[in-house]
């Protein structure tokens, strides 16, 4: 990253305190809305709160004057790490209101100095091309570093200090709607966890059935595409056909930061029953050519936008090639989880588009009538329709519509698309009733898409999808409208 780019991150980070600040020193003339909440400068310089404040000024001052301690540069990294877990140790019996009196005060109190950071920034400016270039850059990035930084990195000195943050910004991250104010200490987290948490710093682990069992329960836990429903499934999914790899932190001791479950078959798969079925006989892994990644679940809420799924599922097709060289599939059984919320609001669309004969066959499967409303019904039942039922091939068509030409800002609006095509994949088939399951139905009515993972192209199709055009098979492209 170049001079200029970095300045350019490093100014985006700080603009929610910029923003955040001017908002409240500058309230909108006649605002109707509910009172204004006073800032922690405000209610510093009280001496009663208000009905709505947890922590009185009193109290809010010693408050803020433990924070400062944690962070004062007199402070030795020991000592440090021993005040900011005596923080920690409060906050964990604190109420949820002392909790965001406690945000708030490291996200209004602990930001960057403005007046020094303009200053800084345009002397760096001015010495563009000059031999004062190198020595105005350190001194501008030395301003970019904010109290509040410097704050979270001392909490982390402490063993637990990496949970303590991390399930502080899982806490946090619910409130930011609603109370702007918090967006700095949000964006410092987040840009402190993308450095902590890089996959250099990451270790890769296979997770088996001899695996504590601590993990393993974790497991189950966390699964977020399949529920797991017992022991007998967990120990179904890590059989000899089987692998689950995690990637884990050494500050986070035990705990997978993500994890994916994989197949080891002869063929892509097509339906996730009999991966599920706990009496089906594990595959001849010397006959197994595919390797089918069909769920991986993120595990820390507080890690949100921290992206390690690319390098999980690189680094595990590059652990299964050395040890079952035979595999040259790498594919995913996955999930439409938009799928049927975008049909039912765009199924109209979708018809009027449709071509004069596929228009007059379809009317004549719903019984000479067709409207949305009558589809849609028809859809309810999508187990039950032939294989050449009009209406089960414009639900195909639907759904090929919706993975491959919805996009939002250039990325795909299903967020399961959006992250296997955004790591290089494309899609390749769609499975009908690939997921007959409750949930299945409820999301897609039981569709199931498989994204190809071709390692020679990866970097082709991210060109393809920056480009606006979402990479897909001919057998995709054939059911576009």
């Amino acid at each position: 990253m170049n001079a200029t780019d970095w300045l350019a991150r490093s100014v985006a980070l700080l603009r929610p305190t910029l923003e955040t600040t001017a908002a409240a020193a500058s309230p909108a003339a006649g605002d109707s809305g509910p009172p204004r909440q006073r800032t922690t400068r405000e209610r510093l310089q009280a001496t009663l709160r208000r009905r709505q404040e947890a922590l009185s000024p009193r109290v809010l001052r010693r408050t803020l004057t433990e924070l400062q301690a944690i962070v004062d540069p007199q402070v030795s990294e020991v000592e440090a790490g021993r005040l900011a877990r005596a923080f920690a140790e409060w906050y964990a019996q604190a109420t949820p209101e002392e909790r965001r009196d406690g945000w708030l005060l490291m996200s209004e109190q602990f930001a960057p100095d403005a007046r020094k950071l303009k200053a800084v920034r345009e002397q760096y400016e001015a010495a563009q091309g000059t031999p004062e270039e190198g020595q105005a850059e350190i001194r501008l990035r030395k301003a970019l570093v904010s109290p509040r930084t410097r704050l979270l990195q001392r909490f982390a000195v402490f063993p637990e200090g990496m949970r303590f943050l991390v399930d502080l910004r899982a806490e946090l991250l619910p409130h930011l709607k609603a109370d702007k104010r918090l967006l700095p200490l949000d964006a410092e987290l987040e840009n402190l966890f993308s450095t902590w948490f890089d996959v250099a710093f990451l270790e890769l682990r296979r997770i088996s059935w001899d695996s504590p069992a601590s993990l393993i329960e974790k497991l189950i836990r966390y699964e977020a595409v399949h529920d797991v429903r017992g022991w007998a499934d967990m120990k179904n999914r890590l059989d000899s056909d089987r692998r689950c790899y995690g990637f884990f932190h050494p500050r986070l001791a035990g705990e997978p930061l993500i994890f994916v479950e994989v197949a080891l078959a002869d063929a892509l798969a097509g339906c996730i029953t009999p991966l599920l079925d706990e009496s089906a006989a594990p595959s001849d892994l010397g006959k197994a050519t595919t390797a089918i990644f069909y769920s991986i679940s993120s595990t820390q809420p507080g890690l949100r936008g921290v992206s390690f799924g690319d390098s999980l599922i690189k680094r595990v097709v590059e652990t299964l090639k050395e040890e079952f060289p035979r595999l040259k599939t790498f594919a995913t059984l996955s999930p439409i989880p938009g799928l049927r919320a975008w049909l039912s609001r765009n199924i109209g669309t979708l018809l009027e588009r449709l071509e004069p004969r596929p228009r007059a066959e379809l009317a004549k499967a719903l019984g000479g009538e067709l409207t949305a409303q009558r589809l849609l019904a028809a859809w309810e039942q999508p187990l039950v329709l032939d294989a050449k039922s009009p209406v089960r091939a414009m639900l195909m068509r639907g759904a090929a519509e919706y993975l491959g030409h919805q996009l939002h800002d250039g990325r795909p609006v299903d967020p399961v698309a959006r992250f296997h095509l955004g790591n290089g994949a494309r899609i390749e088939r769609l499975n009908w009733g690939g997921d007959p399951s409750p949930k299945g139905l409820k999301q897609s009515y039981g569709l199931m898409v498989n994204y190809l993972y071709d390692l020679k192209r990866l970097d082709k199709h991210r060109a393809l999808l920056a480009g606006g055009r979402v990479p897909a098979s001919g057998a995709i492209e054939d059911l576009y409208l």
